[in-house]
C-alpha cells in the first residue's frame, strides 16, 4: 500500500431482492482503520445498496479532507464497478440517479477513485457490517 493512499471497501446486501438493505464501508490508510460505518437503507435491491455504500464512502471522505489523496475502492459488486468503470451500461433508472450522484462526488476529487472487483472473501469487515445492520434491524 502506498503512503498517500486510502483504501475503502464498501458492501451493500439486501435479505430479498428487493427486501430490508444495509450498506456499509471501512477505510483504511497504511493498514490502520480510519473509520467504519453501516447504514440500514430499509427496503431496497442489492445493487441499491451497494451503490449507498460507495456514495456513504465519498461523502465520508470528502467530509474529512481525503480529496487530494489516491483512493481505492474494492468491492465484490462486479455490475457496479464495471458500470463505474464504463464496461457495462447503466439500464435501470434508479441506479442510474446513485451512478450519476457517484460521478458527481468523483469531481470533487483531484484524482478519480479507483475501483476494482473483489471476491465476497476480501470484504469480510463490511460484509460483517452489513449482516449486523441487517441482524438489527429485522
Amino acid at each position: 500500500m502506498q503512503n498517500n493512499r486510502v483504501e475503502v471497501h464498501t458492501d451493500g446486501g439486501s435479505r430479498g431482492n428487493p427486501g430490508n438493505a444495509a450498506c456499509a464501508f471501512v477505510a483504511e490508510k497504511q493498514n490502520i482503520e480510519l473509520f467504519k460505518l453501516s447504514k440500514y437503507l430499509g427496503k431496497t435491491t442489492n445493487n441499491v445498496a451497494e451503490y449507498s455504500a460507495t456514495i456513504l464512502a465519498l461523502e465520508w471522505l470528502l467530509q474529512n479532507n481525503y480529496a487530494d489523496e489516491e483512493i481505492v475502492f474494492y468491492s465484490d459488486s462486479e455490475l457496479m464497478v464495471k458500470q463505474i468503470n464504463g464496461q457495462y451500461k447503466v439500464r435501470d433508472e434508479k441506479i442510474l440517479t446513485l451512478y450519476s450522484k457517484v460521478f458527481k462526488l468523483f469531481k470533487m476529487f483531484n484524482k478519480q477513485p479507483k475501483f476494482i472487483h473483489v471476491r465476497r472473501g476480501m470484504n469480510k469487515i463490511a460484509d460483517q457490517l452489513v449482516n449486523d445492520e441487517l441482524d438489527a434491524n429485522s
